[in-house]
């Protein structure tokens, strides 16, 4: 059925609107850079001053910024679920981050139709290099069944806490890093390694068939370390510095723990600029191969900024004067720097303030590759945002929900705000509302002098949420 539908999905059997049908534009090549705990304020496109991002800023001055565009949730899996099936949080697949053995999270479902098994199917070779987390090698949501041609990097995103790791993944063959066996030793950093398998993707590329590139970087995820190089060298001492006690490399070390950090804050900038260099890498290889042209490049990040392993997002400004972090439904824990740069087709050093969210990855893309898509998604298409060729259509509501912490749930309709705490089986819980456009910062509830709206954004909640038996509301997960 998974194969009908997606046959269905790219023939044009169905009718409706197809942009590289319908204008004389050829199909984008399409690259989604997605950071890790990367918070809105961390680059200088959004007001950074103590961290250096200039390949970062140089894509957002060539393109477009959206200043109101949110992940899927505030932490990873759930996240990406809903990234890649169209589908907010209230509905799509995967909803908390859940582990099982022996290696893995809970895979998503081979029913879900992936933007990348879309764009596959319309004839896209697609690529993923980086960390994964919706599913083991071999199961249902193992990458190379869920739309991907190629991958590399870490399958479980447990074992992406550890930036020296004993092994990654290329598509099903197991990598073991010698080097680093047993966590005894720290000589191969594995985002260096996902970052040359990556280049080496764009570099086999050509004019002659359009590709999607799906880079889910770990920078600067919780774990504070990078190799002692020229970028380290250039933050360290800049700070003042508190060590950070963590769990070290060696023969008793966790795959699960973070390791200690002398100096956390230059390590944090330095694991940043590092993000941005493969960023710059990657734009200068688009260059080399004369792919650049025709190549929509869109950055961004999963969820807010992490105060795991000496991390200090209030020193560095990370969450932008936004309120939250992540794991929380506040603005700094789903707002996220997002910029998007399409030569010709993107106006350069343009903003837009298009309230979207990962959901709307998914039919953006499809469109752009002449492809419909699935009708049981939340997401709809900013390509018109993009362009600027019609007028962009706009969601009634945003949604968001939680399953830490006794559960949240958000609902974000125009500028207004409500955020719902302690939710689990709670739903008729009060909620907190905003109005964003007086109170960014989300710092006054103005429920007491709005009830009534108050009263819609809670319905919404209790209507957006359909209740899952893999991940019922409330249940607490790890990662």
């Amino acid at each position: 059925m998974k194969k009908y539908l997606l046959l269905l999905l790219t023939t044009g059997f169905f009718s409706g609107y197809s942009f590289a049908q319908n204008t004389k534009t050829q199909r984008p090549n399409i690259i989604f850079i997605l950071a890790d705990d990367l918070g809105y304020g961390d680059v200088g496109f959004n007001g950074q001053k103590l961290i250096k991002t200039p390949n970062i800023d140089k894509l957002a001055r060539e393109g477009m910024k959206f200043n109101q565009f949110y992940s899927g949730t505030s932490v990873c899996a759930p996240s990406r679920s809903s990234l890649l099936s169209g589908q907010h949080t209230g509905h799509t697949y995967i909803r908390g981050n859940k582990s099982v053995e022996p290696e893995g999270q809970e895979p998503i479902a081979d029913s879900v139709i992936t933007v990348a098994e879309i764009l596959q199917k319309a004839g896209y070779i697609t690529g993923a290099f980086g960390k994964w987390g919706l599913g083991p090698v071999a199961s249902e949501g193992d990458p190379n069944r869920q739309g991907f041609d190629q991958f590399y990097g870490y399958n479980c995103q447990s074992l992406a806490h550890r930036y020296y790791p004993d092994h990654l993944w290329d598509n099903q063959k197991k990598v073991v890093l010698a080097a680093n066996e047993n966590l005894r030793y720290n000589k191969e950093y594995a985002p260096d390694l996902i970052q040359k398998r990556a280049l080496e993707f764009v570099d086999k590329r050509d004019d002659k068939q359009p590709f999607f590139l799906f880079l889910p970087y770990i920078l600067p995820h919780a774990e504070l370390i990078v190799p002692d190089d020229s970028i380290f060298q250039y933050y360290k001492g800049k700070f003042p510095e508190r060590a950070h006690k963590g769990l070290d490399y060696g023969s008793n070390a966790t795959t699960g723990g973070y390791t200690s950090q002398e100096y956390p804050h230059a390590t944090f900038a330095a694991m940043v600029s590092r993000l941005d260099l493969y960023v710059g890498q990657v734009m200068a290889k688009l260059k080399e191969k004369g792919l650049d042209k025709n190549t929509l490049v869109i950055f961004t990040s999963d969820n807010g900024p992490h105060v795991e392993g000496g991390a200090d997002p209030k020193f560095f400004n990370s969450g932008g004067g936004l309120r939250g972090v992540k794991r929380d439904l506040y603005e700094g824990g789903m707002r996220e720097p997002f910029a998007a740069r399409w030569p010709g087709v993107i106006k350069p050093g343009t903003t837009n303030d298009y309230i979207g969210a990962f959901w709307d990855i998914l039919p953006t893309f499809a469109e752009l590759a002449g492809a419909k898509s699935p009708v049981n998604i939340d997401g709809i298409s900013f390509t018109a945002a993009l362009t600027g060729k019609s007028v962009q259509k706009k969601h009634d509501y945003l949604y968001w929900e939680f399953h830490e912490q006794g559960g949240k749930q958000a609902v974000r309709q125009h500028n207004w705000k409500a955020v719902r705490l302690k939710a689990a089986g709670n739903p008729d819980g009060l909620v907190e509302l905003y109005d964003l456009s007086k109170d960014p910062a989300e710092t006054t509830n103005v429920t007491p002098q709005n009830p009534e709206k108050a009263n819609e954004l809670r319905q919404i909640m209790n209507k957006a949420h359909v209740s899952s038996a893999l991940f019922p509301f409330g249940s607490l997960m790890t990662n």
